[in-house]
């Protein structure tokens, strides 16, 4: 008996494999219109609580809708027009920057030459090329930009807000029981949506708390290294590195060592201070989630969605362990993806702080 399970077992599993890497192609083909669909629910996350707390105060629910779409509209359309001026200003000084590049690898292999260091300017240009860098920023800020699909955004998260307070009573229909509940279910929406509208915030104050600074210190462009600071800070441990590595560049590029230096302790400062106490104060958990997997899940997501997948890599990946974690035979695969201490059971999240 066991050698007849054992290879329907194997068989199983290379299909299930095959599967899952069929459909990984197809949403890496699908890209614009996967990336569309995260984008709403996103919005449709962090709209969810304005409109629920309105339809408390006995608003109706399309009134509170059209309310929080209003608000969400008007913010949209003046940080897109702020960050589009900037970051069209930005491509047309690249050429700029490229120059003044040129320049001081032509100053730097001259000094290096008079302390007999031969080394050729094509070497210098591959291994200190921060023009790279800034192309890779760019195209990646560019990539974010949703203009031409904007009204389908808006038109999803305004159709998804309207539903969300009566789905649970249509799931409860559809089951045949009207009196269910489903906690687990929704623990997790709960935690999904206070993870996102808390993290919002945080990352908000880290990018206006950077724009901040890189403009008193004369940075150029601290609009946009602000506006990228507040989208990569959604990355846990690596965000806050990635966002630097430009401004820093930039910084030294255009104003020396030493204004790259205090760009650079802006933030250490800012990204320690909102990592390691603000965020853990506010959040009362921690993500349930291993060192190891947060990394992998950024290449993964990032890989397979693009940029949308690179912040949102950890929603993503924390709705695949509570997918697996709901069927026994898919269970051992979320400890995996779990804490380094799966003995250890994670308290729910907390209104306030520890």
């Amino acid at each position: 008996m066991t050698d007849v399970i054992g290879p329907h077992r194997g068989t199983r599993l290379l299909i299930v494999a095959a599967t899952l890497v069929i459909i990984g192609y197809g949403i890496n083909q699908a890209q614009s219109v996967v990336s569309l669909v995260l984008v709403s629910a996103f919005l449709a996350l962090i709209g969810t609580p304005p409109v629920l707390w309105l339809e408390r105060r006995r608003m109706p629910n399309v009134l509170a809708v059209i309310i929080v779409m209003a608000g969400m509209v008007s913010l949209l359309l003046i940080v897109g027009g702020v960050l589009g001026a900037s970051l069209s200003t930005f491509a047309d000084a690249m050429p700029v920057y490229q120059n003044r590049l040129h320049h001081e690898i032509l100053s730097l292999k001259a000094y290096l030459a008079g302390k007999d260091i031969a080394i050729t300017q094509k070497a210098l240009y591959e291994y200190l090329n921060p023009g790279a860098v800034m192309t890779l920023t760019a195209g990646f800020l560019a990539a974010m930009g949703f203009a031409p699909n904007i009204v389908l955004v808006l038109l999803s998260v305004t159709f998804i807000l309207l539903e969300a307070s009566s789905f649970p009573i249509k799931l409860r229909s559809v089951l045949g029981d009207p009196e269910r509940l489903f906690p687990e279910y929704t623990k997790f929406v709960n935690d999904i949506r206070r993870y996102m509208v808390i993290k919002t915030g945080i990352c908000l104050v880290a990018g206006v708390a950077i724009g901040l600074w890189l403009f008193f210190l004369g940075v150029d462009f601290p609009v946009l290294w602000g506006f990228l600071a507040f989208l990569l800070h959604y990355v846990p441990n690596l965000g806050g590195v990635m966002a630097a590595v430009p401004a820093v560049l930039l910084a030294l590029l255009t104003l020396g060592p030493g204004s790259a230096m205090l760009v650079a302790a802006g933030y250490l400062v800012i990204g320690f201070s909102l990592g390691n106490w603000v965020e853990p104060r506010l959040m009362g958990r921690k993500l349930g989630l291993s060192t190891l997997v947060v990394f992998l899940s950024l290449i993964f997501w990032g890989g397979l969605v693009g940029p949308i997948g690179v912040i949102l890599c950890i929603p993503l990946t924390m709705s695949v362990k509570f997918a697996f974690e709901t069927n026994e035979n898919t269970r051992w695969i979320a400890v995996l993806l779990g804490s380094e201490r799966p003995a250890e059971r994670i308290p729910p999240l907390v209104e306030g702080g520890t």
